[in-house]
């Protein structure tokens, strides 16, 4: 799964599209107007706890414009002009208002969102979380054959003792269903590293596999929390119940059972009404990872998988976003020694339909390689530039610095044809 060959990359387009944060007006040939846009920066945070609230929704009242926070809780919003309103929503969290006038849109936005009610019920019966999960797995089971079209923006970024080495984008197009990815294809990528002590080749697979049920394998030994084994595998909790846009959302915890070899944790969100999943988080410890090169190992690596799903009316829906983050201790066999290591994956789902193509989806595959994948793919500069999807989550400046200061992008761009 690992590589740690890396070649010297020379400065090229990309450099330049991301050095100004997606907004080269200039380069891109866009008239005198574009240059009144406003760019809006802030952060989002818990009004209780402090703590950054990562991946909240933040639209634009009017628009379809919108983005959503980082994983640090930091967002950056271009508007056309104002003043706007901005909508920001996060399951377990007030929806929240912000008025964006000329007065104030230079000035870094400090929003806290207060949690959303929780509420348990009178009577807690230790039965009650199971049956919910039964609901919620029944309701998926049976609609499985759902299919959905779109696309999804997919970011990569590896940090190894908390430096950035790698950083890699890519558009799919997308099959899936209510419970995971069946397919993609790539319609654009880009990739910049440095030399480091390792890199990854197919982490997207984490991505493009994970699921919350497979109407593939045999249920009867499945250890998956969505399956007719919840109650001999997991310990749940019900947590609370959530008001959240006049539904309400039980918050159940789970574990494995101590006697069950797999180990997972997390929290599932049901809608108690409609028994659809709103969002599933999982954590599992001592993941298997190695490497392909003899010299290094991983030491307690960790995986967490986080799916979040549209809202919608319908009994089921499509994924909105879905993040993987894997760390671990990389035991490097030099003079180094054991250095921190992560990678942190965030895909975004749209322009999802249930209207099928004629794209020739491909089922995630072990010896798949994503950088080989992005090489036989042609580059277009100007699709990464326009791009209001990529624009959504522009990379950060530390990261884009940092990759800066070794002339690591431009790894698979060439420039733009003259005008």
């Amino acid at each position: 799964m690992l590589s740690s060959v890396f070649s010297t990359f020379r400065r090229s387009s990309l450099r330049l599209l991301l050095t100004s944060g997606f907004f080269l007006v200039a380069l891109l040939g866009l008239n005198s107007a574009a240059m009144a846009q406003y760019t809006v920066r802030g952060t989002i945070t818990d009004k209780e706890t402090k703590e950054v609230l990562p991946f909240v929704s933040i639209s634009v009242t009017g628009t379809t414009n919108g983005t959503a926070s980082n994983a640090n809780g930091e967002f950056t919003l271009v508007l056309k002009d104002v003043p706007r309103t901005l909508v920001f929503s996060e399951l377990g969290h007030l929806r929240d208002t912000v008025r964006v006038t000329q007065a104030n849109y230079t000035t870094p936005l400090q929003v806290a969102l207060a949690p959303a009610t929780v509420a348990l019920p009178e009577v807690k019966v230790n039965s009650y979380p199971f049956q919910l999960v039964e609901k919620a797995f029944r309701q998926l089971q049976s609609n499985y054959s759902k299919k959905f079209y779109g696309k999804a923006y997919y970011r990569q970024l590896t940090r190894i003792s908390n430096e950035p080495t790698e950083l890699q984008e890519v558009v799919w197009n997308v099959k899936s269903n209510p419970a995971r990815i069946e397919g993609t294809t790539v319609a654009q990528g880009r990739y910049a590293a440095k030399q480091a002590a390792t890199a990854f080749s197919n982490f997207s697979i984490y991505t493009r596999r994970y699921g919350l049920y497979d109407a593939g394998m045999d249920s009867t030994k499945s250890l998956a929390l969505l399956s007719p084994n919840t109650v001999k595998n997991y310990l749940l909790e019900l947590k609370g119940l959530l008001d959240q846009d006049s539904s309400t959302i039980a918050e159940i915890t789970f574990e494995t059972r101590p006697e069950i070899k797999y180990q997972s944790s997390g929290t599932i969100w049901i809608n108690i009404e409609t028994n659809k999943i709103v969002r599933y988080k999982m954590t599992q410890p001592s993941f298997t990872a190695t490497s392909s090169n003899p010299n290094q190992k991983f030491k307690n690596p960790k995986l967490s998988v986080d799916m979040v799903f549209q809202p919608s009316d319908a009994p089921v829906s499509p994924l909105d976003h879905m993040q993987v983050d894997l760390t671990a201790d990389l035991v490097t066999g030099t003079k180094t020694g054991t250095v921190p290591l992560s990678v942190t994956s965030f895909t975004y789902f749209y322009d999802t339909s249930t209207t099928p193509t004629k794209i020739p989806y491909a089922r995630a595959s072990l010896d798949d390689r994503d950088l080989e994948t992005i090489k036989a793919t042609k580059y277009d500069p100007e699709f990464w530039a326009n791009n209001p999807v990529v624009q959504r989550t522009p990379v950060e400046d530390e990261v884009v610095a940092s990759f800066e200061k070794k002339g690591a992008f431009g790894t698979m761009v060439k420039k733009a044809d003259p005008k």
